[in-house]
């Protein structure tokens, strides 16, 4: 009786600790996560839904973890695919009980693109209420539906297009200039030498903007192995 009655405690704790507010120094001015584990959502909520090969873990960490401290009430992200990413976003402000809107961009039918899903797009999300599809250029197309926003929220924004050093260099310089206050996850940025044959575009371009604006981001990046993400964040 006893030994059920300490499982039954333990029991109740996990389950007060998984509901919990993840975010608890709410003044705090680092990126920080307060006693809380996300691997038991993962493991049990993202990955059956992602399929059988999602982001790596640390990659998934990042992203779970930037939606639960940033709280954004949008998010943006252009290269949709099938849907993965648009359905982690939503997964997670489901699991954590927050409320924002999905605006996910990929290329129209009659462009091609090595990565165009075509009839597979956004399989994922869609029919989901909260997430948006649309067509046309990442960055244009949120500026656009920015623009037409009644509430000037701190965005988050999810690049995650051809991985090229102009086209990442023209979001990331496009969405400083138009939306000041976002903050901006990009994919594909683990550092390799170009003897590789690796692209590295997207740490060239954010290394760029870093070094012409220093004070305007915090950093916090996976460098645990490819292909590697990092958060450009304010706080």
């Amino acid at each position: 009786m006893k030994l059920l009655k300490k499982l039954l405690r333990k029991l109740k704790y996990l389950i007060q600790q998984k509901n919990a507010d993840p975010v608890i120094n709410v003044a705090c001015t680092e990126f920080e996560v307060n006693n809380w584990t996300i691997s038991d959502f993962i493991v049990h909520k993202l990955i059956p839904i992602v399929g059988t090969h999602p982001y790596p873990i640390c990659e998934l960490n990042l992203m779970v973890a930037a939606v639960c401290r940033l709280k954004p009430k949008q998010i943006f992200e252009w290269g949709t695919n099938i849907g993965k990413s648009a359905r982690i976003f939503y997964e997670t402000a489901k699991q954590f009980g927050l409320i924002l809107e999905i605006h996910s961009i990929d290329l129209p039918d009659n462009v091609e693109h090595i990565q165009h899903p075509h009839s597979k797009r956004g399989g994922m999300v869609r029919g989901i209420p909260e997430v948006t599809l649309h067509y046309g250029d990442g960055l244009d197309k949120t500026l656009e539906i920015y623009g037409k926003s009644q509430a000037k929220t701190a965005p988050l924004i999810f690049i995650d297009g051809d991985h090229g050093y102009e086209s990442v260099k023209r979001e990331l310089t496009g969405i400083m200039e138009n939306i000041p206050k976002a903050n901006i996850l990009l994919h594909d940025t683990f550092f390799q030498s170009e003897k590789s044959g690796y692209n590295v575009g997207p740490h060239q371009a954010i290394t760029e903007i870093l070094m012409e604006m220093p004070a305007r981001f915090k950093v916090m990046s996976t460098t645990t192995g490819l292909p590697g993400m990092t958060l450009l964040y304010q706080i």
